[in-house]
């Protein structure tokens, strides 16, 4: 058997991430406040008047067409659910991977909808963090209407009902989320990894992989030396970028990497890298290795990308059915089959085990191993190890950290 669920999981391909990294983005940053997450996130940035919802959905009515903005490759290309969506419904679904990278993004719909004009689409998948803030700070996003959210409701995870970049799901529900941790190819550590300290383990001399973006490293830096990102102090990125020069003057480092760092652990020229969830268990499944991924104990970090819509949409009550439909447990089961990144309905784990069973062949251990993959469905303990990144008040802020990690890349 060839499912679009099945090819899905075999085709290694580039996704949101790789367009993400390859776009150039700098100082991307994105938090969850899942269920044990450490950290305390801003609970002002997504404040709404008690009576927003009303207002803003007052009079709208329902439409039978969407215009959705995503990333590349965040679903499969023959749009099978977004068929079944407009079969069910009438509702027909314009879909286009235009977003590449979240500033860029931003920047060109900042004009139009100060301007209190359309942007082309009524749903965009928008990732946490300085542009989130600035969509919400600007009264650029619809405050969602939960009475018209019953699947979201029912079928999403706890750790995504209580997100501190948008408490309350103001403004956002997720579409999907990832772990930033280690990979490594075991057969070359000859030991397990299991800590952040092992990046800098003088036994793995030139074998080390660390990310060139600034947000991942000075994670990686502040978590070895027991800091947390989401509160750190100006201080604190200084005693991180001392601890992250060490690794590089010493040796250990091999070099920062954007997304090739997937390509250098298949050829053996790292053999212990950061990672994304995602990339590893495609490599996997993909090309037949071994590695594997851990979130150290010192801690990983977390991102999501999420619903949002413009307050400019003309087709608003068709994209809140739209995103409600998505958080139907079966819808989100093929989803993430074809993503392979963390989904935020926890039931799709049950479904895909049971498309396992009923399958045959390399279909079945496919499935099974996705199935299985805490890269695709994390545990609680998984999530209590996990941290927000730095959430920047102001852009001076955020100005002085990257003039405190630039130089580490750069120098």
């Amino acid at each position: 058997m060839n499912t679009p669920l099945y090819r899905g999981l075999t085709q290694r391909r580039l996704g949101r991430r790789d367009a993400l990294r390859m776009g150039g983005l700098a100082g991307f940053s994105a938090f969850l406040a899942a269920c044990g997450v450490k950290g305390q996130g801003n609970p002002g940035a997504s404040a709404a008047a008690p009576d927003a919802v009303a207002k803003f959905w007052a009079g709208k009515t329902a439409t039978k067409h969407v215009d959705m903005a995503s990333w590349p490759l965040y679903m499969d290309p023959k749009q099978p659910e977004l068929k079944a969506f407009t079969a069910e419904t009438g509702i027909t679904v314009n879909y286009q991977e235009v977003i590449q990278e979240m500033g860029p993004w931003f920047a060109k719909v900042q004009p139009q909808l100060a301007a209190k004009q359309p942007i082309g689409f009524d749903l965009q998948i928008i990732t946490n963090g300085q542009q989130f803030k600035q969509f919400t700070d600007s009264g650029f996003l619809a405050p969602l209407d939960h009475s018209k959210l019953p699947n979201f409701a029912r079928n999403a995870g706890p750790a995504y009902k209580k997100e501190a970049f948008d408490p309350g799901n103001v403004y956002s529900v997720p579409w999907t989320s990832g772990i930033t941790g280690i990979a490594y190819d075991p057969a070359k550590t000859g030991r397990e990894i299991t800590k952040l300290s092992d990046l800098w383990d003088p036994a793995f001399k030139g074998k080390v992989g660390m990310f060139s973006d600034t947000q991942e490293l000075a994670n990686f830096g502040m978590l070895v030396l027991g800091i947390n990102p989401d509160d750190s102090t100006a201080d604190d990125w200084k005693k991180a970028a001392g601890k992250l020069k060490e690794q590089k003057s010493s040796g250990v480092l091999r070099n920062y990497y954007d997304q090739s760092y997937i390509d250098a652990l298949g050829k053996g020229e790292v053999w212990l890298t950061q990672a994304w969830s995602g990339d590893v268990f495609q490599k996997n499944v993909s090309d037949g290795t071994n590695f594997k991924f851990v979130i150290p104990a010192e801690g990983g970090t977390i991102w999501t990308d999420n619903f949002s819509i413009p307050v400019t949409a003309p087709n608003a009550v068709a994209a809140l059915t739209l995103i409600d439909y998505f958080y139907r447990p079966e819808v989100a089961t093929d989803v993430a089959a074809y993503i392979n990144y963390v989904t935020p309905v926890p039931a799709t784990q049950e479904l895909m085990k049971a498309k396992a069973e009923a399958a045959t062949g390399d279909e079945k251990k496919s499935l099974t191993t996705v199935a299985g993959s805490p890269l695709v469905f994390p545990t609680e303990a998984d999530y209590a190890k996990l941290h927000y990144y730095r959430n920047f008040k102001t852009p001076a802020e955020y100005q002085d950290f990257q003039r405190v990690f630039e130089p580490v890349v750069l120098g």
